[in-house]
């Protein structure tokens, strides 16, 4: 329940509306402000954006004050604040003074926490990195906004040094921010507004956000008027002429990936200005208060805790933004499978780059020794991926114990090779059960967790170039691993939305245990030890190792790709099976059990 405290401050009087009070601004206008929570409690002070007033905080305000103090207010010119006409009274430096107002009114012995989207952010960054005052804030989580003389030297910055990748990004921000200029017009604005253009078009686009269909956009007229003023009072000077603004309270920004205004680079590549950041990209749209409030409350929450004095989490750990820091640094990673060969080596990838790695294997005495290779950031399963019951122990354990996997590798198999007549029912269920339905579980069991928390994540499922490269000899084995593909590449789609990456890695020939280990049905048991050592002969020769490959696996998760072949010939094989698969099919029929 949301609870507004009681009571009139210094410089307050009460709104006609029950819930609020009002503060004077020092040019004479009035800010409607509410509190919410116990008054006792750290103070989190959210400030809105633009087209909004400070409706677009309640549910994130219900989230937190349950633990805190909420203070949200109206910025001049929304809501039931008073909208001065003059384009001058937008300017930066007097919203950071009502914002200062706020603060000296609701907390004046106790620095606030900021929490601030859109224009909300664009002010609080000014306030923030104001010397004068940075005492004033504990902490600040910033979302859709960014400084603007961050803005001013980004754009310059990826000019002066231009690459392919930055003036991509430049271009694509250039293409996000050609509403700004429109809105420097006179009167076409105003009537885009007014004839009800504009809030089409934000209907329009918050299509391609699936969580704003429940939570939509729905600005008043009047917002959306005496707003534009604050693009025409701020923009144009401030990023034609940027100057040195820095902070060292402890940021947090969030930056969604959805967002069609302001892309994550430019929200996020401020490490210069800001030597405390922390940046957490997170699946939705522009009007992530709204859409995603129990999102935003979690992830405020856990910067105050930890500002207040409270352990630092996982979420805050790996969100970090230092220097010569790993990509996999303080990550979850879940590995399949790690008891050897590819797995193993996969998990000792992860944990040499600071992961916290969870080596599951078949074999306890086998994770128990690849968990003891990776040192203390490391914990030993045993798990039977095959076994639906068992893996949904697994799942659970890992959630209650360390928390949810930012990247789970689904690695656990095992090789069959032989005639599809020699195959027997036992031997099909035998590699399905292991080889995907092993696969299904960990996606499913692990994807749920991911969606609930919210914040995305990688599932990497082990396929093989078999699965696009047919054999009469490995019908079951190649049949088992196509599933895999087919089912990894369903699932990139379905979850695209929840921020969650679904990657194939498909090896060629590996020099693992695997060929040891592997079966050849429907022959006498002498033949298939022979066939095992001419196997091992081969993958010996080609000499691809498990560390080589699993070197591969982290550059794909790294880079996000879709399909990842390992091994040269696994490549040229995923080549010809696009160009030439009739090619494919005829070499399908030849005998190439090794002799």
């Amino acid at each position: 329940m949301i609870v507004d405290k009681i009571g009139t401050l210094p410089g307050m009087a009460r709104t006609p509306r029950d819930s609020g009070r009002r503060l004077d601004t020092s040019d004479g206008l009035g800010l409607a402000v509410r509190e919410h929570g116990d008054p006792t409690a750290p103070t989190v002070l959210a400030v809105h954006g633009y087209p909004d007033d400070s409706a677009i905080w309640d549910g994130v305000v219900a989230a937190l004050s349950e633990k805190y103090r909420v203070v949200t207010y109206d910025v001049r010119g929304a809501g039931e604040s008073d909208k001065p006409p003059q384009t001058e009274a937008y300017q930066l430096e007097q919203l950071a003074d009502d914002l200062a107002r706020v603060i000296d009114a609701v907390s004046p012995d106790r620095p606030v926490h900021l929490l601030a989207h859109d224009w909300g952010s664009v002010q609080c960054w000014h306030a923030v990195s104001e010397r004068r005052s940075a005492d004033r804030f504990a902490s600040f989580t910033s979302i859709s906004g960014p400084c603007l003389d961050h803005v001013g030297r980004w754009m310059r910055a990826k000019l002066r040094r231009p690459t392919p990748r930055g003036l991509r990004e430049l271009i694509t921000q250039v293409v996000f921010s050609s509403y700004i200029g429109f809105f420097q017009l006179p009167v076409l604005p105003e009537l885009a507004w007014r004839t009800g253009l504009l809030p089409k078009l934000i209907t329009t686009l918050e299509r391609f956000d699936p969580y704003a269909a429940a939570n939509p956009t729905r600005p008043a007229l009047s917002d959306g008027l005496h707003g534009l003023q604050l693009y025409r009072a701020n923009t144009r000077a401030r990023m034609s002429k940027p100057e040195e603004r820095r902070t060292g309270i402890p940021v947090q920004v969030l930056a969604p990936n959805g967002d069609p205004f302001v892309s994550a680079p430019l929200q996020t590549e401020i490490a210069p200005w800001v030597p405390n950041l922390r940046v957490r990209r997170l699946p939705g749209g522009h009007w992530l208060p709204r859409t995603r409030p129990e999102l935003v409350a979690r992830c405020t929450a856990e910067l105050v805790e930890h500002v207040e004095g409270g352990a630092e989490p996982r979420a805050l750990r790996r969100s970090r933004v230092r220097p010569g820091r790993h990509h996999f640094q303080d990550q979850l990673v879940v590995v399949t499978g790690a008891g050897s060969g590819i797995g193993q080596a996969t998990a000792l990838g992860f944990a040499a780059q600071g992961a916290h790695v969870v080596a599951a294997d078949i074999d306890g005495s086998a994770a128990e020794r690849t968990a003891e290779k990776a040192g203390a950031n490391a914990t030993p399963y045993c798990v039977d991926v095959a076994d639906r019951t068992g893996m949904e122990r697994f799942a659970a354990h890992v959630h209650a114990e360390l928390g949810t996997p930012d990247v789970v590798v689904n690695n656990a198999g095992i090789g069959i090779a032989g005639s599809f007549a020699g195959t027997s029912v036992a031997d099909w269920e035998q590699v399905i059960d292991v080889n995907l339905w092993g696969v299904i579980h960990g996606c499913r069991l692990f994807a749920e967790q991911m969606i609930a928390r919210g914040e995305g994540g990688r599932i990497v499922n082990v396929a093989s170039a078999a699965a696009y490269l047919p054999s009469r000899v490995l019908p079951a084995y190649s049949t088992t691993k196509a599933a895999v593909l087919a089912l990894s590449q369903c699932l990139r789609a379905e979850l695209a939305a929840d921020g969650i990456k679904v990657i194939a890695i498909c090896p060629g020939l590996v020099n693992t245990g695997i060929t040891t280990s592997a079966r050849f049905v429907g022959i006498a048991d002498a033949e298939q030890d022979r066939l095992r050592r001419a196997v091992k002969r081969l993958y010996r020769r080609r000499n691809f190792s498990s560390h080589r490959a699993a070197a591969e696996i982290l550059r794909a998760v790294q880079r996000d790709a879709a399909i990842a072949p390992i091994t040269a010939e696994a490549r040229v094989g995923l080549v010809l099976s696009r160009l030439t698969p009739g090619l494919l099919r005829a070499a399908a029929k030849a005998d190439l059990t090794p002799h």
